[in-house]
């Protein structure tokens, strides 16, 4: 299987000029669903617009899931300051160092409206070495905003409410020649690109799949909820889509799979996982191992809400995670392969069709 990179990428830079912190995600989710329509995959959507997916197999159970995120990190109005500029909180986690300087667009209504997110101190001519010494943090984080005037009075002539919400610059460069591409809010459009090349991949193929495959996009993965409210009640396995970091004193790597053993709530399903470590030998698909202790995923909402099943987490290597993000296309296409192969491998247990099964039945591990 040879990913088809131009639809990849294509489709990257495509979810990339999106704006979907979270909390604010209709446009990217009918943007996905115009794609699942395109490429003839039936879908539904949850009240709040999670999106769940499915190639028919085979048989019908154990079925399995794919799952991405289309929802970013963020910002809201917190309130209007009386030197016309705005107080500011996060949508998801992400620290206010990596806000500082940032473009962005301001959601108010039907009106939007350009700034930049700064320091308070935020002049070197005025404040010297106190810009250094001024603490980072949310509550030193401002919004300039591109209004006219000066005051609290010209936000609210502006129609610029609390809780309005604010867009990040991804400033996405894609260099072809290194196969670099950088970006903010590749965690996890990303993921979804290359859910979505798999999935463009499977429904064109003449191969026949052994049970259902549920492709799920999560809109809340940022704020914690996730996958926690979108799966079928049988699916049996669950793979998750997301990044994985390249920093000091970890193992992921911006090439090949990056197979997550363990994030902070816990090791991921030790028969699922290897199965993937195998199918990665199998197929020569370049990846290492890696545990991460301030990492959670679709994978940790699933379960925390109850659902008995088995979860794995899968990776594109990043470098900078939740600031301005770098990634290879290298990952992205090994993630791709490796996703044609799980959903084309028979289902790991044919008893996990079952909520409850006999001792007899329960697997034992080497």
């Amino acid at each position: 299987m040879s990913p088809n990179t131009d639809y990849l990428l294509d489709t990257l830079q495509k979810l990339l000029a999106i704006a979907s912190p979270s909390g604010f995600t209709d446009q990217v989710v009918h943007f996905v669903c115009d794609e699942l329509a395109r490429l003839d995959i039936p879908f539904e959507l949850t009240r709040r617009g999670a999106i769940r997916a499915t190639l028919e197999g085979r048989q019908r159970s154990p079925d399995r899931a794919l799952v991405a995120h289309v929802d970013t990190l963020g910002a809201q109005v917190k309130s209007l300051k009386a030197n016309g500029r705005l107080e500011v909180v996060p949508v998801g986690h992400w620290n206010a160092r990596f806000a500082e300087g940032c473009r962005a667009t301001l959601f108010s209504g039907k009106r939007r409206y350009r700034g930049s997110l700064l320091p308070l101190k935020a002049s070197g001519h005025t404040f010297a070495a106190a810009n250094d010494a001024q603490e980072a943090n949310w509550q030193n984080i401002e919004m300039r905003v591109d209004v006219p005037g000066g005051d609290r009075q010209a936000l609210v002539n502006a129609g610029i409410h609390i809780g309005d919400f604010i867009a990040i610059d991804t400033m996405t460069e894609i260099d072809l020649d290194s196969g670099f591409i950088n970006s903010r809010h590749l965690d996890d459009k990303a993921g979804v690109a290359v859910l979505l090349t798999t999935a463009k991949a499977l429904k064109e193929s003449t191969e026949t799949l052994p049970v259902d495959l549920h492709l799920l996009f999560t809109i809340t993965e940022e704020v914690g909820s996730g996958a926690s409210s979108v799966l079928h009640q049988d699916v049996a396995e669950m793979v998750s889509i997301d990044n994985g970091t390249t920093a000091p004193g970890q193992n992921s790597s911006e090439y090949g799979v990056t197979i997550a053993m363990a994030d902070q709530t816990g090791p991921f399903d030790y028969h699922l996982t290897h199965h993937l470590i195998h199918l990665c030998h199998e197929h020569g698909i370049g990846h290492q191992r890696d545990i991460f202790r301030f990492y959670r995923s679709d994978s940790a909402s699933a379960i925390e809400a109850g659902n008995d099943l088995r979860t794995a987490l899968v990776c594109f290597g990043i470098d900078a995670s939740h600031y301005y993000e770098r990634i290879h296309l290298d990952a992205l296409t090994s993630l791709t392969r490796l996703l044609w192969h799980y959903a084309l491998s028979a289902p790991l247990f044919a008893d996990d069709n079952k909520l409850l099964t006999a001792r007899p039945d329960f697997p034992h591990m080497p």
